[in-house]
């Protein structure tokens, strides 16, 4: 019985070590450029032991960014109708912020997919991520509607919370070039604060 609960044990940590190797590879090589043989040697198994949890390249690749999209979607899901709607707003702006902050790699694997066409998540993207969108822009509709907020396109809206805090994430070592090596995200946190606060008064 110990046996067997000890296998699985091994067999759950070397799934993750996989998991974790392939997220710096192919975040950094994008899957084009990634192979199994640099998974296999980062996470420090045999390219044969691999293939016995993953049987592919592109099922790595899957698995890691199905995960990622639906912990992608939390902050956004957390938005709701009997709230205020500029804390709201603000705090899905400062969720994904801190999403940026945590999880840079996981932000770029997730860019390098949409700029070659999605086309491992299309479907998640399609069924998922769209009609959440859709719901919450017509939740930030009638906020503006009723005068809540101001007016604003919803869809554009999220799309410029998108940009504005993957950026920190996708462009690192651009930002702390700029700053000269210091920590953005203080300083990013209390301008997008500023910014979409005073956007959505009325």
């Amino acid at each position: 019985m110990s046996k067997v609960t000890t296998r699985t044990r091994i067999q759950e940590r070397n799934r993750s070590a996989i998991l974790d190797a392939a997220l710096g590879i192919f975040s950094q090589f994008g899957f084009r450029g990634s192979t199994l043989d640099q998974i296999a040697e980062a996470s420090g198994l045999s390219k044969p032991n691999l293939l016995y949890y993953f049987p592919s390249k592109e099922a790595i690749h899957v698995e890691l960014l199905e995960s990622l999209l639906d912990t992608w979607l939390d902050p956004l899901r957390e938005m709701k109708a009997d709230a205020d709607p500029t804390e709201a707003i603000l705090a899905y702006v400062h969720g994904k912020l801190e999403m940026a902050r945590k999880f840079p790699r996981e932000s770029r694997l997730f860019a390098n997919e949409i700029l070659q066409g999605a086309p491992r998540i299309l479907d998640d993207l399609t069924n998922g991520l769209k009609p959440l969108v859709d719901e919450k822009a017509a939740l930030i509709r009638e906020w503006s509607d009723a005068g809540k907020i101001a007016v604003v396109d919803p869809y554009h809206l999220i799309f410029s919370i998108w940009a504005m805090t993957q950026h920190y994430a996708d462009f690192d070592v651009q930002v702390r070039t700029v700053l000269g090596g210091v920590d953005p995200f203080p300083g990013a946190d209390a301008y997008l604060d500023q910014l979409f606060r005073k956007m959505l008064a009325v």
